[in-house]
């Protein structure tokens, strides 16, 4: 009898009878999609610190954190394959415009990453900067990448390493191979920067320097990249007339190397190439059954942004910003460019009505933004071609703009490939401050609250559990980020709640600072950064690094 006495605590704590667990944040009741393009299902949440500890049927638990999710859908949190918050995020952490679509992972690099910069690149990119001013204190991309995790971020970042940096940093602005020796320094800085946590190598192929570079010396670099395991991404070389050609062109690289690769935001620019997509999607199925790891990502609109300088001929271009300035101040120069620059609107867009100007670094021309092309130069008095030249001159930057330009019945047809995954190319911004002095394409309050809402709910392309793979599992697989991307126990904690029944962009063309609607919660590394749709200036994001990553 004593020995009873003695063992009765114990065997309650044994029997469970005082042993109701208890989370640090439990999400109840909630529609499960957990990535894998699985039917969704109903279950319970678990997390402890920062990473999900059980999922099923916990309704004995407790959590310091309850979120009852009924009637709401629960995800992991989305993965923004193209994002170019890089100094967005500098001036506010808070990443509300993608936080509000659900957005924990942001992927930046897009052929110009915030490192490796050398010296007179940093003098060049302080000149540069427009209504964002900061010091840069930096110099290769895993310190970068650590300096906006110190400075606070509610999103993870992770990032490519660009050629377009990697370029400048060796071989500058000039049209012509690198040597021996440039292409070892390049290859040299690909190592370090795939050691520092890159999640590979990105190419933007239409614009200089990045098009300067062969194809041979893409591959070059993509094999030091995939000594490490990391992607190839491109934006191709061309998006119009070669466009084809462009596919052919970045098909080699994956062929000759092996290495996982991926398009940047496929589309087909001009009316005339519209009809070109179905040949892409043969070209890039054929690669894959042949063994091939090809993806590629979108934007869902029919428009893209852009500078101006997409207008002009490379050989205006090259040798830098200061040289091309000059060269279009000079009438002999002005008289060649002018009619090639009509030449690409009439190609692409149809007429100068459909080229928007959205962003000027100076403040007395930022009264043009939000006109086109068309009435600006009407206002002025002068050809299209004239004022596109001249306001790259007037501004001393290469000048923002929308260009209205795609098929969206290509769109439709895009998001159906099981292998399309989808990006922002833009900022993440908020309807505030110093955001509010430049337009933005909508792509950058709207582009994933765009698919859950237009694509996925009202039209019906694809089914709810299939835009959550893409958005989350396929490519936390692609670049082999380690546990992120599923609703899985022992995954980090990155997990969206919202109403599939609510979820809404309202950013337009016309009035774009306008946050999407219809996400509710939203936990990045288990710690809640949007509560009833509303932020709550928490800023949890880290740094998130490639299978190369050493720890040095």
């Amino acid at each position: 009898m004593r020995l009873l006495k003695a063992l009765f605590p114990l065997l309650l704590i044994f029997f469970g009878c005082s042993t109701t667990d208890t989370y640090d944040v439990l999400i109840k009741n909630g529609s499960i999609i957990d990535g894998s393009g699985n039917a969704v299902y109903r279950a319970d949440i678990g997390i402890m610190s920062d990473t999900i500890t059980s999922i099923g049927d916990l309704k004995k638990a407790n959590g310091v954190t309850e979120i009852d999710a009924t009637g709401l859908t629960v995800a992991p949190g989305f993965i923004n394959m193209l994002s170019w918050a890089v100094e967005s995020l500098i001036e506010d952490g808070r990443s509300l415009g993608d936080i509000c679509q659900g957005v924990t992972l942001e992927v930046l690099g897009e052929s110009d990453s915030w490192g490796p910069w050398n010296e007179s690149m940093k003098l060049e990119m302080k000149a540069s900067q427009g209504d964002i001013k900061y010091d840069i204190e930096w110099s290769t991309l895993g310190e970068y990448l650590e300096y906006l995790e110190k400075r606070g971020v509610s999103t993870n970042i992770a990032s490519f390493v660009g050629t377009s940096t990697l370029r400048i940093h060796t071989v500058g602005y000039d049209d012509r191979p690198p040597t021996a020796a440039e292409m070892d320094s390049m290859k040299m800085l690909v190592r370090q920067a795939m050691e520092e946590g890159a999640v590979g190598v990105s190419s933007a192929l239409e614009y200089i320097p990045a098009s300067f570079a062969s194809t041979e010396e893409l591959a070059e670099l993509c094999r030091v990249a995939k000594e490490y395991d990391g992607m190839y991404i491109s934006h191709i070389r061309n998006e119009d007339e070669t466009f084809l050609e462009a596919i052919d062109d970045f098909l080699r690289v994956p062929h000759e190397t092996g290495i996982r690769s991926e398009i940047y935001h496929l589309k087909q620019v001009g009316r005339t190439n519209w009809d070109k997509l179905d040949r892409a999607i043969e070209k890039i199925d054929s690669a894959r059954a042949a063994g091939l790891h090809i993806t590629a990502d979108m934007y869902n609109y029919p428009a893209s942004s852009t500078g101006l300088g997409i207008l002009m001929p490379e050989w205006v271009q090259e040798g830098g910003f200061e040289k091309w300035v000059s060269r279009l101040k000079d009438p002999a120069i002005r008289k060649v460019v002018g009619p090639e620059i009509i030449k690409t609107i009439m190609r692409k867009q149809g007429t100068p009505e459909k080229v928007l100007l959205i962003g000027f670094n100076t403040d007395s021309l930022k009264y043009l933004q939000g006109k086109t092309l068309a009435e600006i130069a009407a206002m002025r008095g002068k050809s299209p071609e004239e004022t596109v030249m001249d306001l790259v001159i007037d501004d001393n930057s290469n000048v923002d703009a929308v260009f209205f330009s795609m098929s969206e019945d290509n769109l439709r047809k895009q998001i159906a490939q099981p292998w399309m995954m989808f990006g922002s190319d833009g900022k993440s911004m908020a309807p505030e401050g110093v955001f509010l002095k430049s337009a933005t394409h909508p792509r950058a309050y709207g582009n994933f609250a765009r698919l859950l809402g237009k694509y996925v709910r009202d039209e019906q392309v694809i089914s709810l559990e299939e835009a959550i793979r893409r958005l989350t599992t396929l490519p936390a697989t692609n670049m082999k980020i380690d546990r992120r991307g599923a609703l899985k126990e022992g995954f980090y904690a990155d997990v969206v709640v919202f109403d599939p029944a609510k979820i809404q962009d309202h950013s337009t063309f016309e009035n774009p600072h306008q946050l999407s609607t219809g996400m509710t919660h939203v936990f990045v590394n288990g710690v809640q950064v949007l509560r009833y749709g509303e932020h709550t200036g928490a800023t949890p994001g880290r740094v998130v690094r490639g299978p190369g990553y050493t720890g040095k």
